[in-house]
């Protein structure tokens, strides 16, 4: 114990040395789990190999009360994996010692800042461990207790009970205070306690000061078993400098020289020399998946299949050529049809009911421990979870998404059910890859070419049945497009993708018939487009005409906007897409409301030309 109190010591003058130097950042909240995080990491209780960050068999400490990076880089400090000179380049560019962790920094599990999203990261870890790779490992998560406010740690805290997740280990920081005062509960522990223990948690409440209290708590949490298990530490905000201490107006505030000097004094002498050793993980060889080939649909020219039909079934094909695939559905997989990847391996599918948040923040750790998540709901319910998806590409995740019952052509659901900004909304996120196949087969092609690109993919999908336009030798790929139909008399060219490719070879064949030829272009891969394709178009034809089932800013039409200013192409462009609030009603109806059908497609061509 006397040589803990040394390390937790030597953590506090990082933390204040670091912060001091940088200017800015967020000492005191990293002080107040000083002993937390020392105990767990130096008295036996955390396993790892500190030379190799990525070993399988390591435990995992994800730091969800990400603005206490300071703690995290003094820690490793102490583990002599980061040196002092190192530490004071905390919060400089170039530095891997960020403001809030970020995968730069080998030893942090993933980058956290954006509160309440760490134990959802820990959920998707811990199952992986328990359930596919069958490892021992066991997940630590450090949350604040300004985060517990957040209504996605308690979709995690239920999950967690549910998958009994004996393998992971919360740990509250209850120190009182937010960024601008109390929290919601205050130093109020038994209530987290009650409510923690009423979602099928077990609790532990501890003094998170006091180090034997501490050291017992992983002792007792360590030895139970069939439910998580939270740590819930009341504890002082500025712990360790008595004009910090429980003191409003200090976060996020760090020590001027004259206060840093004054801050030394208090703490005494620091021993420099103290080094923390970490007890190294045991040997374990991860479960291999079991894959079988299973066999594919044959779909022929005219068939009508749903994309959306297409998708389950096609993740059953793939999947013995990729066995890291995993599974998550939030509860609508009998209409997103991950139901039938979940008939074929039941073993890699997790159902995760309505909470969107909780199910992105799962397959981001799962991807951070190798797995290829595929995530489906309704696309409209995508957005709860933009958060999550915005910080999932900041942790590099290798994870698909798949939104169905997009856009209007739903019909009788309503707007409250159609994704209308999904387009705009993975677009945005940086290196993504955006697809949307418009029958069954193209969209068995695309799940495989997402599943091959690594990083985030979307895949939009449509509700109802469309007629199958391609056969199995057609090829599709990452940024590539298909001409339906080209000739050297087109007169305009119309650019759709997903289901109004078929109104648009619809419009194709009534404007035929009237003597007007034009060029149509089926855009799967919004992004990246298949710039040169679009191009040609441009210059060969007297006007796009772009359609799509998604609001107007951000979708397919903008897209090409952009592409072809990025290219300095002129065209005489026509955007057709969703500019009204849409209404229920039969699906053809909604079409021509929104002035993305057929005829409204021919309405667009005739007065462009």
């Amino acid at each position: 114990m006397f040589s803990l109190a040394k390390l937790a010591k030597l953590v506090r003058y990082y933390i204040l040395e670091s912060t001091t130097s940088a200017g800015s950042g967020h000492p005191t909240s990293s002080l107040s789990a000083v002993e937390l995080m020392t105990c767990l990491m130096f008295n036996g209780y955390f396993r790892y190999d500190a030379n190799n960050p990525q070993y399988e068999n390591n435990d995992r400490i994800i730091f969800s009360k990400g603005h206490a990076s300071p703690l995290l880089y003094a820690l490793w400090a102490v583990a002599g994996k980061v040196s002092e000179k190192e530490l004071l380049s905390l919060r400089h560019f170039g530095s891997r010692l960020e403001g809030h962790p970020s995968l730069d920094f080998p030893y942090a599990e993933a980058p956290t800042g954006s509160l309440g999203q760490g134990l959802s990261i820990g959920v998707g870890k811990a199952l992986n461990a328990k359930y596919l790779d069958k490892l021992p490992y066991r997940v630590f998560v450090l949350l604040g207790d300004s985060e517990m406010s957040e209504g996605s740690v308690w979709e995690a805290v239920q999950i967690a009970a549910h998958y009994k997740l004996d393998n992971l280990i919360g740990i509250i920081d209850v120190n009182r205070l937010g960024q601008r005062g109390e929290t919601m509960w205050g130093h109020n522990v038994s209530r987290f306690e009650r409510v923690l223990a009423a979602f099928g948690w077990h609790t532990i409440v501890v003094d998170g000061h006091r180090i034997e209290e501490v050291c017992l708590a992983y002792e007792k949490a360590l030895r139970l078993k069939g439910k998580p298990v939270m740590i819930i530490a009341k504890t002082i905000k500025g712990k360790g400098v008595s004009f910090l201490e429980d003191k409003e107006g200090w976060h996020g505030k760090v020590l001027n020289k004259d206060e840093f000097i004054r801050a030394l004094v208090e703490l005494g002498g620091i021993d420099k020399s103290v080094v923390g050793h970490i007890r190294v993980p045991e040997k374990k060889k991860p479960k291999q998946a079991r894959a079988r080939k299973v066999k594919p649909i044959l779909y022929k020219r005219g068939d009508m299949v749903a994309t959306r039909k297409a998708y389950g079934t096609s993740l059953g094909e793939i999947f013995f050529r990729y066995p890291d695939i995993v599974c998550l559905d939030a509860e609508v997989s009998n209409s997103t049809y991950a139901k039938d990847f979940a008939k074929c391996y039941p073993e890699r599918f997790f159902e995760m009911f309505i909470a969107e948040q909780n199910m992105v923040g799962t397959a981001l750790g799962l991807s951070l421990r190798g797995k290829i998540p595929f995530v489906s709901t309704f696309a409209a319910f995508l957005a709860r979870a933009h958060d999550q998806i915005r910080m999932s590409e900041y942790a590099r995740a290798n994870i698909k998404f798949v939104g169905s019952h997009a856009g209007v052509s739903i019909g009788q659901d309503g707007p409250s059910q159609m994704g209308l900004g999904d387009i705009a909304m993975f677009r945005s996120i940086l290196g993504s890859v955006v697809l949307y196949p418009c029958d069954a087969v193209s969209m068995r092609a695309l799940v495989e070419r997402a599943a091959q690109h690594k990083g985030i993919a979307y895949l939009r999908t449509t509700r109802m049945d469309t007629p199958v336009l391609y056969t199995k030798q057609d090829a599709f790929h990452v940024g590539g497009s298909k001409i339906l139909k080209e000739s050297s008399k087109d007169k305009a060219t119309i650019i759709a993708a997903g289901i109004t490719v078929h109104e648009a070879l619809g419009a194709y064949e009534a404007l035929k018939a009237e003597g007007i030829i034009v060029r149509v272009i089926d855009a799967y891969s919004i992004k990246p487009l298949d710039v040169p394709t679009i191009v040609r178009a441009a210059k060969e034809t007297k006007a796009l005409i772009t359609v799509e089932d998604h609001f107007l800013e951000g979708g397919l039409g903008d897209a090409i906007d952009s592409a072809l200013s990025d290219m300095h192409a002129f065209a005489n462009m026509h955007r057709l897409a969703v500019t009204k609030i849409p209404e229920s009603g039969a699906p053809r109806m909604l079409l021509d409301y929104e002035g993305i059908s057929k005829q409204s497609i021919i309405n667009a061509v005739k007065k462009a030309i």
